[in-house]
């Protein structure tokens, strides 16, 4: 029998992706999601199609679900011909907004979906904006009075009163700096863990009659405790809790906190680390993706124009290494015929990387990916950015800029260092892993430069949904913007399965 998992603020469901995909030496599910809140209607639309998803074994996935990836029926059309399963998939995916929901109804929808199961696990990161470092900076620091702020007691109040045998709790580093009337925010947070029903009856009484919760031990994934207190509660520095996901093979610098609670009255649990792997560049996870061109904004925006662009930087001042790989792509430019994608693309894809995990012959093709168009300015500072990673194993500094191709904003010719010009323009470097794909990447693209110099253009939602690890047959509902906005939000995939297999040692 599967292990059920509940997730809190489940997103697209990147956690209970990587948890539900875990699997025995016999081909049998560990894990299994009973339960995904989450408020965003588009996040739950994609979470509900992938639910769905799940109701059927791999072997026997409908057809009908591949038609609705080529555009070919509409979802309203598969979940028609499908409603047992559909029907499961609402029971398990749950639009609800976590701390305006009636507590009653939230305990009530975890007792039904836990089905009295004393082993479970409970996961979900509460919403990070108002910890992130660059929302307390676009803030002018912790906003005391933000409700996001405190919707990680909706968390621990579930722990309060469920009970569950181990939590995962997930959350952007800057929540290690936040401060909250100059008091760190997150220090409050692991006692709150730690003791659930004392934290809950501070601000509530204890009118719920609580079950006697025995409290957690809370312990790092990446590096065990050195020490331990008087209560045999591991020691840890704040920093041991975050996980560099660059270095458990996921093709991206991204750094999350993350947090394991392990109930104190379980016995058994060893504190070990899960295990470290090679660096994965983003040549291996972009490679056999349809090439595309960047769009022309607020121009005639064809493949001529596009070719163009590449022409007329001839006149700039570039160095002769730079102006080498120019000449080399525009020597080839006469074969170009990319197009801008589409939500779907007929096409035999591949990858370097983890074949079995993300490809799907099934699909026939690619799906979320197409290109966002750009100025002409913007593109050319995107080809020369690229083709300056090219040469140099690096995104380029504001002084690497011609003078031309710089932006016409104020004081850039006053900025004695990069630093505010690289967050605008910055290129992945192909032979790295890529930057932090965050929610900012559905504002716009100056910050995803893709490596190619000859596609010009910045990442499309399946190429960052590939560097976040979530297979191809991954559908992201919406438009793109919330698509992107998706994906950036989300956790690795197969980070989270890693965290899994780390638990099922444990917990089975």
């Amino acid at each position: 029998m599967a292990i059920p998992i509940i997730d809190l603020f489940a997103g697209p469901g990147g956690l209970g992706e990587g948890f539900s995909s875990l699997k025995d030496s016999n081909d049998n599910n560990i894990f299994k999601i009973a339960l995904s809140i989450e408020k965003d209607r588009d996040a739950h639309n994609t979470l509900l199609l992938r639910s769905f998803f799940r109701q059927f074994n791999k072997s026997n996935i409908p057809e009908d679900y591949y038609r609705v990836l080529r555009k070919e029926i509409e979802i309203s059309q598969l979940y028609e011909k499908y409603p047992q399963e559909i029907e499961n998939a609402k029971e398990e995916a749950w639009q609800a907004e976590l701390g305006l929901e009636s507590s009653d109804i939230v305990d009530n929808r975890i007792r039904q979906a836990l089905k009295k199961s004393k082993k479970w696990v409970l996961i979900g990161g509460p919403p990070c904006q108002a910890y992130s470092l660059v929302g307390r900076s676009r803030n002018q620091g912790m906003n005391p009075n933000d409700p996001r702020v405190y919707l990680y007691r909706e968390y621990y109040r579930i722990l309060a009163v469920h009970n569950p045998p181990v939590f995962v709790m997930e959350n952007v580093k800057g929540l290690l700096s936040a401060r909250v009337e100059d008091k760190l925010i997150f220090l409050q947070i692991l006692e709150d863990l730690k003791n659930p029903v004392s934290a809950y009856e501070k601000l509530n009484g204890n009118k719920n009659k609580l079950s006697k919760c025995p409290g957690y031990k809370i312990y790092s994934l990446v590096k065990k405790p050195e020490e331990y207190d008087l209560y045999g509660n591991p020691s840890y520095k704040v920093s041991d809790f975050i996980i560099k996901a660059e270095n458990y093979g996921i093709p991206q610098t991204r750094h999350r906190l993350i947090l394991l609670g392990i109930r104190n009255d379980l016995k058994g649990y060893k504190p070990s680390v899960i295990e470290s792997q090679a660096l994965v560049p983003i040549s291996k996870v972009l490679s056999g993706m349809p090439k595309l061109r960047s769009g022309i904004s607020h121009e005639e925006d064809t493949l001529n124009a596009w070719k163009q662009i590449k022409n007329d930087l001839i006149k700039t001042e570039l160095e002769q290494p730079l102006m080498t790989v120019l000449d080399k792509i525009i020597a080839k430019q006469v074969r170009y015929k990319f197009n801008k994608g589409n939500e779907f693309i007929k096409y035999k894809c591949n990858i370097g990387y983890k074949k079995d995990w993300f490809l799907d012959p099934r699909i026939k093709g690619v799906c979320n990916h197409s290109s966002r168009s750009h100025i002409k300015e913007d593109i050319k500072r995107y080809i020369f950015s690229s083709m300056f990673a090219e040469i140099y194993n690096k995104s380029p500094k504001l002084n690497d800029f011609p003078i031309s191709l710089l932006p016409k904003h104020k004081n850039v010719l006053k900025t004695s260092d990069i630093d505010v010009f690289s967050d605008r323009f910055c290129v992945q470097v192909k032979n790295q892993p890529s930057k932090t794909i965050t929610s900012h990447i559905s504002k716009d693209g100056h910050y995803y430069i893709h490596p190619d110099p000859v596609q010009s253009r910045s990442l499309s939602v399946r190429e960052a949904a590939r560097i976040q690890t979530f297979p191809d047959n991954y559908f992201f509902t919406g438009n793109r913007t919330v698509q992107y906005t998706q994906v950036g939000n989300a956790v690795p995939p197969l980070l989270a399965k890693q965290i899994a297999l780390h638990i099922s040692n444990f917990i089975l």
